[in-house]
Parts: C-alpha cells; sequence; structure tokens
C-alpha cells in the first residue's frame, strides 16, 4: 500500500511543476478561463503533495525507528525507538485516508457558489407551506455556515410558505456541501388546514445548481429581452411605485437536444433595478451551465450506485414524517428521530454521511 499510495503521489510532482511555470506565463494569464482552471489545480495539487511530504517523513522516521529497535541493545535507546514506533503508526492509516480522498477527482463545481430553487409540489397549499418550511431550514444551516443568503424571486403560497422560491448562496465550499439536497422531499403530517386531524403526504422539490461564472457561458445580451414591473411586498415608499422588478427573456437552442427553447427569468431581490439585472443575468448564466453539463452529470449518475450529489432530480430523496419526529434520507437508509432540531437547520450530521457514502464509491471507482 506504501508503495503504491507514494508512486501515485510521485507522479504528480511533475504536472505539480508544469503549473507553476504555465500560471506565470502571460499568454496564460491572458486567458482567464484557462488561469482560473489552472490555478484551482495548482491549489489541489500543492495540497496533495504537502500531505506527501508529511506521510513520507512518517515512513522514514518510523523505518529508523524500528531498525534501531532491531539493531540496538542499549535498553534506553530501545525504550525511545518504541516510544517512537507507538506514535508514529497510529497516524499513518488516517493521513493515507485523507490522501485517498484527495487523490479522488474533484468534482469541478464543489467549491463554486450556487443558486437553490425550491417548489411546492403535490398536496396544494400545504406543500407550499412546506417548502417554506425547507426555505427556513436551509436559510438556518447557511446562518450557522457563516454563508450568505440573497433571495432573487418568490410566489408566496395563499396559506403561507411559497409556491416557488429561487435565492443564492454565498460562501466557502458552497455548492460541494448543499448539492446533496437536490431532489423531492416528502413531507408527512397532519397539515394546519386539515380540520379532521388526518395525516397527508405533501412534497416540495429542491434544485442546487452550482452558480456559472461570467467566462462558463457564452450568452449573446444582445438577444436578451427586458421587461419592468413594479415589485410587490410590505410598506415602504418605493414599492408599488418604481418599476424595480426585472422580466428577461432568451431564447437558447439546448446543445444536448438541438431544441430552441424560451428561459424566463424574474428578479424582484432588491429595490435597485441595475443590481436586479445583475442577479437576473446570473441567474440566466447558471440556468444554461446546469443544462449544458446534464449530459456530463447523468454519465457519472450512471456510474455509481450511490450518486447522491446528482442525478435525477425527480427522485425522492428524504421524508420527514412529524408524528414520528423521524428523518429518513432514502439514499443512504439514514434515519435519525431530531426533526425538530433538523427543521432548525442541524443538517450537516445528515450531509456528512451523504459524502462518505459518495466517497466510499468514488474510492472504488479510482481503484483506491
Amino acid at each position: 500500500m506504501n508503495k503504491t499510495l507514494i508512486s501515485r503521489l510521485d507522479g504528480l510532482s511533475a504536472r505539480f511543476e508544469e503549473i507553476s511555470t504555465l500560471i506565470t506565463d502571460p499568454s496564460v494569464i491572458a486567458d482567464m478561463k484557462r488561469y482560473v482552471k489552472l490555478n484551482k489545480e495548482y491549489s489541489e495539487l500543492e495540497r496533495i503533495l504537502t500531505k506527501r511530504d508529511k506521510y513520507e517523513r512518517l515512513l522514514k522516521n518510523l523505518a529508523e525507528a524500528k531498525e534501531m529497535l532491531d539493531t540496538e541493545s542499549d535498553p534506553e535507546i530501545r525504550e525511545m525507538a518504541k516510544l517512537e514506533i507507538d506514535t508514529i503508526e497510529p497516524k499513518i492509516t488516517p493521513l493515507e485516508e485523507e490522501i485517498k480522498l484527495l487523490l479522488i477527482p474533484a468534482d469541478p463545481e464543489d467549491s463554486k457558489n450556487c443558486i437553490v430553487e425550491i417548489r411546492g409540489g403535490t398536496g396544494g397549499d400545504e406543500a407550499a407551506i412546506f417548502a417554506g418550511d425547507l426555505f427556513r431550514m436551509y436559510s438556518k444551516f447557511c446562518e450557522n455556515k457563516g454563508w450568505k443568503v440573497s433571495v432573487f424571486h418568490f410566489n408566496e403560497g395563499t396559506a403561507g410558505g411559497y409556491k416557488e422560491i429561487v435565492f443564492s448562496v454565498t460562501g466557502e465550499g458552497v455548492y460541494g456541501i448543499l448539492k446533496y439536497e437536490s431532489g423531492v422531499h416528502r413531507v408527512q403530517r397532519v397539515p394546519a388546514t386539515e380540520t379532521q386531524g388526518r395525516v397527508h403526504t405533501s412534497a416540495a422539490s429542491v434544485a442546487v445548481l452550482p452558480e456559472a461564472q461570467e467566462f462558463d457561458v457564452e450568452i449573446n445580451e444582445g438577444e436578451i429581452k427586458w421587461d419592468t414591473f413594479r415589485s410587490g411586498g410590505a410598506g415602504g415608499q418605493n414599492v408599488n411605485k418604481v418599476e424595480s422588478g426585472v422580466r428577461l427573456r432568451y431564447m437558447w437552442k439546448n446543445p444536448n437536444t438541438g431544441v430552441s427553447e424560451e428561459i424566463l427569468i424574474e428578479c424582484t431581490e432588491t429595490r435597485d433595478q441595475p443590481k436586479n439585472k445583475e442577479r437576473a443575468l446570473a441567474r440566466l448564466r447558471t440556468f444554461i451551465y446546469d443544462k449544458e453539463h446534464q449530459k456530463y452529470i447523468e454519465d457519472i449518475a450512471s456510474k455509481r450506485k450511490t450518486m447522491v450529489s446528482t442525478g435525477d432530480r425527480s427522485a425522492k430523496i428524504r421524508t420527514y414524517n412529524y408524528p414520528q419526529g423521524r428523518i429518513t434520507d432514502h439514499r443512504i437508509n439514514y434515519t435519525v428521530y431530531n426533526l425538530s432540531a433538523y427543521m432548525d437547520g442541524d443538517i450537516e450530521d445528515c450531509i456528512n454521511h451523504l459524502i462518505v457514502a459518495e466517497n466510499a464509491e468514488r474510492m472504488k471507482e479510482s481503484n483506491l
């Protein structure tokens, strides 16, 4: 295992040196898309090779301590060697596991910010209320992580919650964590609108998309049709008097299907029309980027039975059972009975289990 791992790590050194030279080349710096990609690869390789150096030092010190134990007759020196061995050996396996995870090809999207879309599904008013509960849950989780949440657009339900809400999340490694939430979330409870006290099943869909950068997709901004409208909302002199809300329409040809479709996006996040236009463009870029990469995502999903991060967004991934206080994630058979804490944003343990399950599959894929 030691020799196999070190040989794989040694193979990365030449690439690291090559990238170190490339990122100082003016022609590379001028190509922003390539420059950003190389910088990211440089950082990843630097992290792996730093672990490699630590790993090799531990193996060298361990070998020296074992040799000392085999050849020395002085009791004090032998005791020192035993102590050294007892200190080093427990560090080897955990470090090997860390390195294996780093050697798995990273999802290039993981470090990006994301846009989240929550829509009430089956269940009418109760589905909209549940969509609102999910938005509150994610807002609390993001607040605990120190991430920023900005609402792009929402359509409130008649009995509360949201028929639809779209928001962005900004922070470190946001998409790599929240991507596990894509799918259909099912709730079982007595709705506030139910007079007979019967348990109903409703659903809401969650789509988590990596936020596209300007250079990720090509958009002909001259072909965008813009409309403005007055934003609704509570109070304030600005509301319903200034046309700060924006709506864009864009005809786009899907390269995977060859079919042209009209994309319609609204943004009422701020009372500043130019800012709303900027945010609507960000959503347009992300929508197109996601569509163009969907075939790539599906190809990966077909290779992995646990592929919990992407794949079929219409699949039921989780059930929230209120009478039992139970949360069940159907992808990994994860069940806990702390529903109230979970709905208050305590969702990290479930996400960590999903990450472990996916990494196990990725290790098999990479023969690690």
